[in-house]
């Protein structure tokens, strides 16, 4: 899948409901990311860690119900090496409970188009009735990456530390070593999912997100996600019309305090284009002719469109 507008540029079974291991934190992350955002906690805000979460086991960086890390830390902990215990400790801050933080991972999977998931914790240890499909782990990778681009300050840590030192991190993602423009995202692996595995990179504008899921081998699960990513580099491009913030024109408003006013691009804007392809793009403005005050940021005056033809 592209990142920027979603195509799907290669799937297979992407419908199929199976386990996603810790590619659930997903979810968790960008739970905890959009928390950020709205000022509920700061990346120093100090999360305690519950009994609950100091025991989960699997992937963790050993809490004791005794201390407390950053968000930043808990962030890099998850992103990282995938700790559990970590997810659970902001899990619990965030909601109060895990259960409580689990329906929200699920609202937010509704929101998402996530059809296919239905989410039991928010770390991915094998549940029953635990499940997603590579169709949806692109979307909440893609609102992730999209909408949170610093996240991949930590999805692109290779090596690393907590505890002044004590705490020695590898990323469990070992495209992020070997892959040109790796920028995350989750890895996952039980006995019962197998090896999964959200992959993230970005090269010369283009960004692509691929989802492998219940590979039999870690090998196997990075050298397909390494195919589907380099299928994607070579066939295709994006072409950038405009960044984010870009002023488009300025437009008389009728009126209002001031005559004209600026359009803006509220994102990025371009258009995927297949190489090798004699199809042409078409810029198109449709305009609104009779603008009147008051006008608010965020208001949608004029539509600009990308045809590939």
């Amino acid at each position: 899948m592209s990142k920027q507008h979603g195509e799907i540029l290669f799937e297979k079974s992407s419908h199929e409901k199976l386990r996603p291991a810790s590619v659930t934190k997903v979810m968790s992350i960008l739970l905890i990311m959009e928390a950020l955002d709205r000022g509920d906690i700061t990346l120093e805000t100090q999360i305690p860690c519950s009994e609950k979460a100091s025991s989960m086991g699997g992937s963790q960086i050993w809490l004791d119900s005794t201390e407390s890390l950053s968000v930043h830390e808990m962030l890099k902990a998850i992103c990282v090496v995938s700790a559990n215990d970590c997810t659970v400790a902001m899990a619990e801050y965030l909601a109060g409970s895990e259960e409580l933080f689990v329906q929200k991972m699920n609202d937010r999977a509704r929101e998402l188009g996530m059809n296919d998931t239905t989410f039991k914790n928010c770390h991915g240890i094998d549940e029953d009735g635990h499940l997603t499909s590579s169709y949806d782990i692109s979307l909440m990778s893609r609102e992730l990456l999209q909408n949170h681009p610093s996240i991949t300050n930590y999805t692109t840590i290779w090596m690393d530390n907590l505890r002044d030192g004590q705490s020695e991190l590898v990323n469990t993602n070992k495209l992020i070593r070997t892959y040109e423009g790796a920028t995350g995202l989750k890895t996952g692996s039980t006995s019962l999912a197998l090896y999964n595995l959200s992959a993230s990179a970005t090269r010369d504008n283009l960004s692509l997100i691929a989802v492998v899921l219940r590979a039999p081998t870690p090998k196997i699960r990075f050298s397909e996600a390494k195919l589907l990513l380099d299928y994607g580099f070579s066939s295709y491009n994006f072409k950038k019309i405009a960044t984010q913030g870009d002023v488009l024109q300025s437009i008389n408003v009728n009126k209002g305090t001031q005559s004209t006013t600026n359009i803006v691009f509220e994102n990025d804007s371009g258009v995927l284009v297949k190489k090798n392809s004699s199809s042409e793009i078409r810029q198109e403005l449709i305009l609104n002719e009779n603008i009147e005050a008051p006008i608010n940021c965020g208001d949608v005056l004029r539509y600009y469109e990308l045809l590939y033809r």
